[in-house]
Order: structure tokens, then sequence, then C-alpha cells
């Protein structure tokens, strides 16, 4: 039996469905000796090569779904290779037997904080799905003048470059002067939302840190460049958080 090639690929843990959508509109994957597209079906005998390396379809029977939790610094980016040299988030994790680690959306090079990997592509997928809805909370230190009027604005909806966006929720976290602190809520994981949001309000965000993704609290034990593996229950939260 056929199924669509993204499936088939996330599923033996190469990549979310999205990551591996973006590869095949590059061509970086071939079946059976010829580049693949879009919307191919392959069965699980078909030969895949991707960026010229075989792979393995099958995931083994006995490979648990695993979850890890990175305490992101600032200064690394999510992707696996960076042609200006800089360090990536992969640097630091454990080594994978069979599949690879799939990063859960991205956090910025200039942002820190909660960052879910996964070896699982089909829940990546779903993580990262819109539809999902999962909460993402930001802990932000504002340089600028907040107005109440302002914080009413970004909770109400403003109009982006790539359509409307707004925080579920602002709070008031403390400081004063160039050291105040919000945490605020979104539901979605849109490019640099959260640093786009208040810029459009005239104001700069100075620090940025994800302190949750869904039930995903970051430890205060956990520093920064460290990760833990997400326990069974943990997981299970996960995939019960958003709307299926």
């Amino acid at each position: 039996m056929s199924e669509k090639i993204q499936k088939v690929l996330a599923n033996a843990g190469l990549g979310s469905r999205r990551q591996i959508e973006d590869w095949l509109r590059e061509g970086r994957i071939a079946v059976n000796g010829q580049v693949a597209k879009l919307g191919d079906r392959i069965t699980l005998d078909a030969k895949i090569r991707v960026d010229g390396r075989d792979v393995q379809l099958i995931k083994s029977a006995s490979q648990k779904c695993r979850v890890l939790l990175y305490h992101k610094p600032e200064g690394e980016i999510c992707s696996r290779s960076d042609p200006e040299g800089r360090p990536t988030v992969f640097d630091h994790l454990p080594m994978l037997r069979n599949g690879r680690w799939i990063s859960v959306g991205r956090l910025d090079f200039n942002t820190s904080g909660v960052l879910l990997l996964t070896n699982d592509g089909e829940l990546a997928n779903f993580l990262m799905h819109p539809s999902a809805e999962i909460e993402r909370e930001y802990a932000v230190r504002i340089q600028g003048q907040v107005t109440p009027a302002m914080i009413k604005t970004l909770k109400k909806g403003v109009k982006l470059e790539d359509g409307v966006a707004h925080f579920v929720d602002v709070s008031d976290a403390g400081g004063e002067g160039t050291n105040h602190w919000y945490h605020v809520l979104v539901r979605e994981g849109r490019n640099r939302v959260v640093r786009r949001l208040w810029e459009s309000q005239g104001v700069k965000v100075s620090r940025l840190i994800r302190v949750r993704f869904g039930d995903i609290t970051l430890p205060r034990m956990l520093r920064r460049g460290k990760w833990m593996e997400l326990s069974l229950d943990d997981i299970t939260k996960l995939k019960n958080n958003g709307a299926v």
C-alpha cells in the first residue's frame, strides 16, 4: 500500500511533514533514482535518498517516541548547519541510533528558553500545526513606554505583513525603566511574531525567553545549553494539549 512520501518519511523520523515538504520543493529527495516531487506516493520498499544519502524507511518497532526539552541559549540557531559557522542547538543533543532529532518549531538566534525536539515526525507535525493552537508563553523585557491602550491593541489584534496577529494575554511581570518585564501568550508559531507585535507599537524587545510550550514549563534547575528527556506522562500531555 502506497502513502504520501512526506508521511512515510515523517514516520521514519527523518523530519516533520512540513520540513519534508520543503525538501521535496527543493529537489533534495530521490525515489528509486528519480527526483521526487510533492504529492508523490511510495511504498516501504522504495529506495530513498536525501541529499544524496540512503535513508532507512522503516523505524524499528522497539524505538519509542522520545521528546527532549532543551534550554536554548541566545546565540544558537535551530538549523542543523549554518554557512556562517554559528553554533546550532543540535550540537548539544544525544546521538540517536536510528532517525534524527526534529525541532518542534524554532526560536530565533537571539531568543532563549524552551525548545522541544523529538524523534517522531508525526508528533512534531501535530505540535507545529496551527490547528493545534498550543499555547506558548514568553517572558519579554521591553524598552519603551507601555500603555494600557497599547496592551488592549496587542490583545485585540495587529495587522502584520503576513496577516493579523494578537496576544491571547499580556501580564505585567514587574521591573522599572529599561528592565520592565511582561509575560505574553500566543497560540501560533509564526516567525518572530512576539517581537513583531511589540515592535508594531514602537517599543523594543531587549530580551525574549520562551518559558512554556503547552504544559511543558522551563525548569528552574535546567541550565542554558542543557537538555532533559520528557517522561511518558509529559509526552501524553503534549499529545492531548491541542485540538486534533
